[in-house]
């Protein structure tokens, strides 16, 4: 998690088995340091009887995320929480990765430049080069990794050692084609996000919307989702559809899930970056 600059506002996220007193600790704990509330949700989840909060709050005097911290882990001790705060306005260090298709990262970038995700992108890294140019305009470093058979433990060693020099928080695989090792995956667990387009499992492989456009297909739509060893299966941050019909040729189908993609992509980055994606199980709670 990104610490950030000290600062006066900060995010306060927490889970951990429902009981009584919750609200009563955190709230108490927040008027103890002169603190003010002002944004609140929680969700308890009665299938699993655990609570999940999600807090931004305003210190009247300068105050450090760091001590902040460790004055809340008693309370968080005695009610076994899993918990995260941070100044607000931290940005989370992004690295993305992509293949050939640059709709998703052309558009992240876009958003990131002119303030719309709360992100800073450190590097690209993708295993073609096609999007060197894009990465050289807006001035970011661009890593050409290309991955075979017989290098791909080479290439992910090489990844993980980017995001460790870079200080990264969040990896987004925007249209990587690469299927990540089991413990690349792990390694990066609730960390990474990936895109698909929602016609998995009906259309994989090559050129999915034109499987779609000669099904006649009637809905476009995507899902980002964190990523795991189970191949687009793991939990689910945002999704979204748009309606197409007859008068839709192959490539404005195209042209639409692409579209989709790199708003629902958008969407998961800045949710995750604002920390409103809590982990539940192989589900998430988006506290929107």
């Amino acid at each position: 998690m990104p610490h950030g600059p000290t600062g006066a506002e900060f995010v306060l996220t927490l889970s951990c088995p429902d009981r009584p007193g919750i609200v009563h600790a955190v709230s108490g704990f927040l008027v103890e340091r002169g603190a003010n509330i002002v944004e609140s949700q929680q969700f308890g989840d009665r299938l699993t009887d655990r609570f999940f909060m999600r807090i931004a709050f305003v210190t009247e005097a300068a105050a450090d995320a760091d001590d902040l911290r460790a004055a809340f882990a008693g309370v968080a001790g005695a009610f076994g929480m899993e918990f995260e705060l941070w100044a607000a306005t931290a940005p989370y260090r992004t690295l993305i990765m992509v293949s050939k298709h640059l709709h998703c990262l052309n558009d992240l970038l876009f958003r990131a430049s002119t303030g719309a995700l709360q992100i800073e992108i450190p590097a690209i890294v993708s295993n073609h080069p096609d999007a060197g140019a894009l990465a050289r305009s807006y001035g970011i470093e661009f890593h050409h990794v290309p991955v075979t058979p017989d290098t791909k433990a080479e290439a992910e060693a090489r990844l993980m050692q980017l995001v460790d020099d870079t200080g990264t928080h969040l990896v987004v695989l925007a249209r990587y084609m690469q299927v990540l090792s089991d413990d690349l995956c792990r390694r990066l667990s609730g960390r990474a996000i990936n895109i698909h387009h929602s016609f998995l499992p009906s259309f994989k492989g090559a050129r999915p919307y034109h499987q779609a456009f000669d099904r006649g297909v009637k809905l476009v739509g995507a899902t980002a989702h964190y990523v795991t060893g189970d191949l687009d299966e793991g939990p689910i941050i945002e999704q979204d559809v748009l309606r197409v019909d007859h008068g839709y040729d192959q490539d404005q189908l195209v042209s639409a899930g692409r579209d989709v993609e790199a708003q629902v992509l958008s969407r998961a980055v800045r949710w995750h970056s604002e920390s409103r994606v809590l982990l539940n199980g192989e589900r998430t709670v988006v506290f929107r």
